[in-house]
């Protein structure tokens, strides 16, 4: 999908129906019985109930949570979309889908933490064997006959490299086995894996799709071979958003392709001025040729988020807390890709080998930035000492 007709799509796309004066956006569609006139017409919608636009139970879905799966397909160009109560939920759900025990399953190493935490708990349970693979290298010796996915993400969660996703799809390919993407930073407005070769593709939808930090939603697109499969497995864990989900997330989407591209300018401005500072050891943004993978960046996506990390020169614990403390403008908290600037201080195996001072990673908002530049300022005193 061209970047124009995008904007078209979200804009002008999953609209209510109606004959005459038709309202821009859906409302809140609360509901959980359907009633249906004859048996046979039961008996339809029940044979039905797993495809998009059959009305048959709340939880199978509605018409205002048909027609953004339609659109959030669309968007992804994708066979069809699933929604789900969270980001977690897209992931487990697509991964329980695929997995069998006795198979084994390739996951990049920079993934999000609890895609790893699921992977290392109930899959391993299930006698599904994990094996973390460096997104960064080449995983065709690695894949076996059992082997029943690829999950991989980019860029990586808190270290930010970019793996190359075409050549991941490729060597995958060869043996015939899918390829499963989180694209929740890139959105579909920066990056569409599934035109790179993926064959499934999740999103927290509570990040950039929503937007306002006040939805919780998982989103997976895929391709025909797949989209059956797993959307039968997400009606089977009973897994679905409410009502009032649905409803922020098709508000949200209309201003989609505007916040995105106001956080890429935004977090590129505040990631170079914070590369300058004397206290800072290293940047890891994908926009920046210091950052592993940006080649890949360049060739695959066509912005950034407002999501990056810096590693600060090794300091004292204590002054590196205090540092993260004193700042007023940035709140100290967990998700990203809303209108609110935030900072989270990250660890992992990975970002251990990056650097030896603290990693911070910072969530770019709406805020002005030269409060934001101001504010890191002021904090500076305290890292100091």
């Amino acid at each position: 999908m061209t970047k124009t007709n995008l904007a078209d799509a979200l804009v002008h796309g999953a609209r209510p129906g109606g004959p005459v004066g038709k309202q821009v956006n859906w409302p809140v569609e609360l509901g959980s019985t359907v009633v249906f006139s004859t048996l046979e017409e039961f008996e339809t919608a029940k044979e039905a109930r797993f495809e998009n636009g059959t009305p048959y139970y709340g939880r199978y879905g509605n018409d205002a949570t048909f027609s953004l799966e339609r659109l959030l397909a669309e968007l992804d160009g994708a066979h069809g979309a699933t929604l789900t109560s969270s980001g977690v939920s897209a992931i487990t759900s697509t991964l329980l889908a695929l997995a069998r025990p006795g198979d084994h399953l390739l996951v990049a190493d920079n993934l999000y933490g609890n895609t790893r935490a699921f992977c290392d708990g109930l899959l391993v349970s299930m006698n599904v064997d994990i094996e973390p693979f460096d997104p960064m290298e080449s995983i065709g010796e690695k894949i076996r006959p059992s082997t029943c996915a690829v999950m991989a993400e980019a860029p990586g969660s808190g270290t930010f490299e970019v793996c190359d996703l075409p050549e991941i799809v490729r060597q995958a390919n060869e043996s015939g086995v899918p390829v499963v993407f989180d694209n929740t930073w890139g959105s579909p407005v920066f990056c569409n894996p599934l035109n790179l070769g993926a064959d499934v593709v999740v999103y927290s939808g509570s990040k950039h799709l929503c937007g306002h930090s006040d939805a919780m939603l998982g989103v997976i697109a895929a391709t025909e071979k797949y989209h059956s499969r797993i959307r039968r497995t997400v009606m089977s864990l009973g897994d679905k958003p409410g009502a009032q989900e649905v409803f922020l997330a098709l508000r949200g989407l209309r201003t989609l392709k505007m916040r995105m591209e106001h956080q890429n300018k935004a977090g590129i401005d505040m990631a170079s001025w914070l590369s300058d500072l004397p206290e800072v050891d290293r940047l890891l943004h994908p926009a920046f040729d210091s950052c592993p993978g940006h080649e890949n960046w360049k060739r695959d996506f066509s912005g950034a988020a407002g999501l990056f990390s810096i590693i600060f020169k090794p300091c004292p614990e204590a002054n590196f807390r205090a540092f993260v403390d004193a700042l007023t403008c940035f709140g100290i908290g967990v998700s990203w890709g809303g209108y609110e600037s935030l900072v989270l201080p990250m660890t992992s195996e990975r970002s251990r080998n990056l650097g030896q001072g603290p990693l911070l990673r910072f969530n770019i908002g709406f805020d002005d930035l030269e409060t934001l530049k101001a504010d890191v300022t002021q904090a500076l005193e305290f890292l100091q000492g």
